[in-house]
């Protein structure tokens, strides 16, 4: 399947109809368009669940912990959630949950699970913490050109507190060193990687694929949104999270999803420059193995 650089606004209601053998939505999402959807019982549903173990593990004030009991208790908690959200049953079914609400028949997807994403108020001065703010497409990482974000906010954030869509790189490459990146050898020496930040200083010594060289990206696109909205979006769109800067930190949940008849058939976003190697996919869990659980 091939795109066009689309004429980028975020919209807030998914396509009725695409012409096309894909589903409706997923084509559209392959042509660059960027949905953000209004919050569900199931997305709040799986947000008031993430609330839960991080009031646990931060305490009430979530957004405030980090300054109240310090950076390293900080980093073992939100370890401790990272792995609870990646790996429980319980989360899983959470996200199934919500790909079933977006029509989408579960039984055809694989996803990969659900992260929690941690932007610190001044964290982008961390060396630590860089590769966090290095502009990319998500499908630099092994991943498909079929990949689909689903993105969720665990509290009402403002434009300058989300991330941003450089439009204009759509369907042109940008200069990157995507190659580097292998999914074998990412996971080769455990999980660690697979979860997200488990050792403080994966950032100074993981190679995580970038830009190599100045380039004008062009018009940078931001968006507010609300707790439990679902942003959705392609792989390939390339964008940046922007740095926190009034003192509390943003928590935000996501997982990525394929269509498996869409892989197979080579159905996707257009590929205009990833060059990462190996394969995510061997890794997703099926949303096949959970149908019975959903309807526990």
């Amino acid at each position: 399947m091939t795109a066009s650089e689309p004429t980028f606004r975020i919209e807030e209601s998914a396509p009725e109809s695409v012409d096309g053998d894909t589903h409706p939505l997923l084509a559209a999402l392959y042509q660059g368009r960027v949905f953000k959807l209004p919050p569900t019982m199931e997305s709040l549903q799986l947000v008031a669940g993430a609330h839960a173990i991080l009031e646990h593990e931060l305490g009430s004030e979530m957004r405030a912990a980090h300054a109240r009991i310090g950076e390293d208790a900080h980093f073992q908690a939100i370890g401790r959630a990272r792995r609870i959200f990646y790996l429980e049953r319980a989360f899983q079914r959470h996200a199934m949950r919500i790909t079933q609400s977006l029509g989408l028949d579960i039984a055809r997807i694989a996803f990969d699970p659900i992260r929690i994403r941690v932007i610190q108020s001044g964290g982008h001065a961390n060396p630590r913490a860089q590769a966090v703010y290095y502009p990319h497409r998500d499908v630099w990482y092994g991943h498909p050109a079929s990949l689909i974000t689903v993105w969720i906010p665990l509290d009402d954030l403002p434009e300058d507190e989300t991330f941003v869509f450089h439009p204009a790189k759509w369907s042109e490459p940008v200069p990157n060193d995507s190659e580097i990146f292998d999914y074998d050898e990412w996971v080769s020496k455990g999980w660690g990687l697979k979860i997200g930040w488990q050792n403080k200083n994966d950032g100074l010594e993981a190679r995580y694929p970038g830009v190599t060289e100045a380039m004008d990206p062009g018009p940078a696109v931001g968006f507010s949104c609300a707790r439990g909205e679902t942003l959705l979006f392609s792989g390939q769109h390339f964008h940046r999270t922007l740095p926190q800067t009034k003192g509390r930190t943003r928590l935000s949940l996501d997982f990525r999803i394929v269509q498996i008849d869409d892989v197979e058939a080579g159905h996707g976003a257009p590929n205009v420059d990833n060059r990462s190697r190996g394969s995510a996919l061997v890794d997703y869990a099926r949303g096949i193995d959970l149908v019975e659980d959903l309807d526990d």
